[in-house]
Order: C-alpha cells, then structure tokens, then sequence
C-alpha cells in the first residue's frame, strides 16, 4: 500500500462534505497538473491511503484520511465546457486528466501546517518542501506512521 497526501480548497470540497456525501465517497476531480495526474494515473492503487489536506485557506492541514476505491479513469470535468476546469484539448477518445475515487475513512484530530513543520521528522515531506504547489503527493511510510501515530495518536 502507498500512502498520499491531497489537497482540497475546503470551500470548494471539504472533508465536511465527504463526509456528508453518499457513502462517503465522491470523485477526486479538477486535478490540472501533469506530476500529479501522473501520481493518479500510474501509481495510486486502490486499498491506497491518502491524507485529506484542506489548502489555500486561513488555517491549512490535514483534517482526514482518504481511501483510494476506484482506480484512474477520465475526469469528466475536462469535457463540461461550462465548468472551471474544462480542457479544449480534451476528447473523450484521447482524455487528457482523471480522476479516482476516494471513501473517507474518518475525519481526524486536525493537524495544522505549523504543526508538521515542527517535526524534523517530517523535514522531507513532500507538503512541507518551499515552492512546492502539487495538490497530490506521495507520503513515505515513515511519514505516514509519524503523523498518525504521533500527531493523530491513531492507528490507521
């Protein structure tokens, strides 16, 4: 199992409304950077695990953990010509994004940005590196452990 980290702009789609949505799960859609499509597309499996990191907002963290439920396929956003994240280069016959499936598996003690920054441990995460802007990145094993363990004082 490989472990990730995914940001969404809480007044966008918060871990809030996973958890209100139909089974808890809903698409992980809008994704418009190659790295981590690419994260999506050829790594993340389902059974994965990721952190539900709310951004761009007065007090970013983590606020839950995720399960990966649906392997990649087309992100239908890319095709609504109406929507924010239409792509004009996008067919359905040669797509040109996807998206995944995520199941909340609990909302947890929420640990703020200031709070991993803290840790050396975490000195090497992919969310805590200057100009590092990707709303998906992978998350070590060991970093994984750490923050569940010593910061969510969870076992997941």
């Amino acid at each position: 199992m490989r472990h990730w980290l995914m940001k969404s702009e809480p007044d966008e789609f918060s871990v809030g409304d996973l958890a209100a949505a139909p089974g808890r799960t809903t698409a992980w859609t809008g994704v418009r950077n190659y790295q981590a499509r690419n994260y999506m597309r050829d790594a993340m499996r389902v059974g994965d695990r990721a952190f539900f990191y709310h951004s761009s907002c007065p007090a970013p963290g983590i606020a839950g953990v995720v399960e990966i439920v649906a392997a990649a396929y087309p992100d239908d956003s890319q095709f609504d010509r109406a929507g924010a994240y239409y792509d004009p280069k996008a067919t359905r016959a040669a797509p040109r994004w996807v998206s995944v499936d995520v199941r909340l598996v609990r909302q947890t003690r929420f640990v703020p940005l200031a709070e991993l920054r803290a840790h050396p441990a975490l000195a090497q995460m992919g969310v805590l590196q200057r100009g590092s802007r990707l709303s998906i990145t992978p998350v070590t094993a060991a970093e994984w452990r750490f923050v569940t363990a010593r910061l969510m004082r969870e076992r997941l």
